[in-house]
């Protein structure tokens, strides 16, 4: 397994919390804990932002990625609503999550609650080349459903 060293300050809210972390050996992602003063309540087709507590340094050609966490989506509806965001290495803020509540009862946010997970992963620029004709696929500009839904193998 790879590692990159990262930097991270707590923020005096979140001092109290323990750092992001992987829940096993092989996890690709970390959870992120809500950094709140109390309990927040999040209503059927509500959103919010949570604060985390936390800032990081990604070195730079690094992003990370902020996704919702299985089990709650699953049980609750609660997703994270730009899946994925995506921390900048530029960008030296908290860390904050918007949850939006997708389901059909309120779910309750309660300090230290493991709310989304983090990927940090190795960014590539583009750098266009503009032509006057693409390459020809198969596939071609067929999009939207194209390929239809049955198994293919």
């Amino acid at each position: 397994m790879k590692h990159v060293d990262v930097d991270v300050q707590r923020l005096p809210h979140g001092a109290d919390l323990p750092l992001p972390a992987y829940a096993t050996a092989q996890s690709a992602g970390m959870d992120l804990l809500a950094a709140t003063d109390g309990e927040v309540t999040l209503a059927p087709s509500e959103r919010t932002i949570i604060p985390t507590g936390i800032a990081i340094a990604l070195p730079e050609g690094f992003e990370a990625q902020v996704r919702p966490r299985s089990g709650l989506a699953a049980k609750h509806g609660l997703t994270v609503v730009n899946s994925p965001g995506t921390i900048d290495a530029d960008y030296r803020g908290e860390i904050k999550i918007i949850l939006a509540n997708t389901g059909s009862d309120t779910v309750h946010i309660e300090r230290g609650m493991r709310i989304a997970q983090m990927v940090v992963a190795p960014v590539v620029q583009a750098r266009w080349t503009e032509t006057d004709e693409l390459t020809e696929t198969k596939r071609g500009d067929g999009g939207f459903g194209s390929t239809g839904t049955a198994s293919t193998g």
